[in-house]
């Protein structure tokens, strides 16, 4: 076997095992068809559904408000005077874009060391766990999407102080987060 032949075949093998789906799927407003595209998807959903009791459509509504279903999105840089890259503006990373202390208060309570962002059942343990929780400690139905996204992303302090009130953009985001949901939930009933 000449050299260039090898060559392009260790080429193509680690090509093949690159890091995973990081691109978001076609069509993000049809769940049958992100599901139909991504199976995956949809194990892991329903796994967190029968464990956590967070609905398939509250996690998805939720993931792509956070992610764009990509697999390794981060929030952008900060710049200094426009130009000068100050870091990224938080740790959120990943599907759910769980910041690195939550992240690791759900390993140590229950995905364990191996849990990675990046990948979407652990992903979704992980708002399964996190939604579950902001049901024990402040009454929000596992089934309101748009409550639960208030405490998932100003955390359950900032939701039972009420800070997103001065946030009328984010209460806005919530609100189309839940819209999502139900719009998810619709075409999933179709779909199955």
């Amino acid at each position: 076997m000449s050299r260039t032949l090898r060559a392009a075949i260790l080429i193509l093998l680690l090509a093949s095992c690159g890091g995973g789906n990081s691109s978001a799927p076609r069509n993000l407003d049809d769940a049958c068809a992100i599901l139909a595209q991504r199976p995956g998807y949809l194990k892991a959903m329903k796994k967190t559904e029968r464990k956590w009791g967070v609905p398939v459509s509250v996690q998805m509504a939720t993931i792509y408000q956070e992610s764009k279903f990509i697999g390794n999105a981060r929030t952008p840089y900060r710049f200094a005077l426009g130009v000068i890259p100050m870091g990224r503006q938080s740790s959120a990373y990943g599907y759910s874009q769980a910041l690195d202390g939550t992240w690791e208060e759900y390993q140590k309570e229950e995905g364990g060391r191996r849990s990675k962002r990046d990948r979407i059942a652990d992903a979704t343990d992980f708002m399964g766990w996190y939604m579950h929780q902001s049901n024990a400690r402040l009454g929000i139905s596992k089934t309101d999407a748009q409550a639960q996204y208030l405490a998932y992303h100003e955390g359950r302090t900032g939701y039972a102080n009420q800070s997103y009130l001065a946030k009328p953009w984010l209460v806005e985001v919530a609100a189309a987060v839940g819209n999502r949901a139900v719009m998810y939930e619709s075409q999933l009933a179709r779909c199955r």
